[in-house]
């Protein structure tokens, strides 16, 4: 039951696996950003209330979404690394931290966008916002301490630790418009109950969180392979994939 579990410790399998995986993700996050862009910026009516500046949460919901969701996956990979010794998982959060800050810088300046024509300004120490810049704070935290030891292990690790200790800051981000007085709109989608957005306008939002989703899958597989690649560096595998 659990063979598929153990075999994420080989990186050769891994590394296979991401090889493969990386166009059909690619491919596939090429249509669902193509149907979300068109439907949400072409035929998605305008918000009775913004107008046409509601259309870039169709590149900021989905940033701040995956900036969370990205934050998560290297926290766990962390763990499992920790726990079950799988050196494969220092691989995949190490690989996973660059490509979470970038959707978080995304979603911070999309938001600082957003928020100028919104709120006359284009930031404020909002509870949201705040809780989001210190998610990119732990980014380059957990980044700066896997590269500040000399001994990679011990920095991936340190870098691990942090990371996992950090995820204290994902349940803050999702719930401060709930416990704080904040000038974030509440929840429209990810909630209890129906979501409180038109149709028109849902799909495409939802297809740009699969496409990002999906992108960042291929983006992952392309650098986990680089990650296991110089890991690996000394071993026969390595050494007859580079010749083949």
């Amino acid at each position: 039951m659990w063979t598929w579990f153990y075999k994420l410790a080989s990186p050769p399998y891994v590394y296979g696996v991401a090889a493969a995986l990386m166009p059909w993700f690619l491919g596939f996050a090429a249509i669902a950003i193509g149907y979300g862009l068109i439907g949400g910026l072409v035929f998605a009516p305008p918000d009775y209330q913004q107008g046409d500046a509601f259309r870039i949460i169709y590149v900021h919901v989905p940033s701040a979404w995956m900036s969370e969701f990205v934050y998560t996956t290297m926290a766990v990979a962390g763990a499992i690394a920790l726990i079950w010794r799988i050196k494969v998982g220092f691989a995949v959060a190490g690989a996973s931290a660059p490509i979470g800050a970038s959707f978080t810088l995304l979603a911070l300046v999309t938001g600082s966008m957003w928020g100028k024509p919104m709120w006359g300004t284009y930031w404020a120490w909002d509870p949201r916002l705040t809780s989001e810049l210190i998610l990119l704070f732990l980014y380059v935290g957990v980044m700066s301490l896997r590269s500040a030891f000399e001994d990679p292990a011990r920095g991936d690790r340190a870098a691990a630790l942090l990371a996992i200790v950090g995820a204290v800051n994902i349940p803050i981000i999702h719930y401060s418009v709930v416990w704080w007085n904040s000038l974030h709109q509440a929840a429209t989608v990810a909630k209890l109950g129906k979501p409180s957005i038109e149709g028109s306008m849902l799909w495409p939002l939802l297809s740009m969180f699969v496409g990002f989703m999906l992108f960042h899958g291929a983006v992952l597989c392309l650098r986990l392979q680089g990650e296991v690649l110089n890991r690996e560096r000394q071993s026969a595998w390595v050494r007859e994939a580079i010749n083949s």
